[in-house]
């Protein structure tokens, strides 16, 4: 059964109504009583993935030049900056 609510109430129950979709609910936001959106779950299997995409197109490296990569692009950063940014 699908329940709607405004937006008001959308924005106060917010967590209620997501925790109402998971258990397969189904929630249409209205505007002035006009639907305007639906709160779906997301599936899992919604994007599968394919793994190996990029395997022939990295050919030849070998683990020490990955390393020497990695050396290379940490030295582009200031680590210090970045963590005083998230203090």
């Amino acid at each position: 059964m699908t329940r709607q609510v405004n937006i008001h109430d959308a924005k106060t129950h917010f967590s209620k109504l997501v925790d109402e979709v998971e258990r397969g609910g189904d929630v249409v936001i209205a505007r002035a009583g006009k639907p305007v959106l639906r709160l779906v779950r997301i599936e899992a299997d919604v994007m599968p993935r394919t793994l190996g995409f990029g395997k022939d197109s990295l050919k030849g490296f070998s683990q020490s030049e990955w390393n020497a990569l990695d050396t290379d692009l940490a030295s582009m950063f200031d680590w210090a900056k970045l963590e005083d940014a998230d203090k």
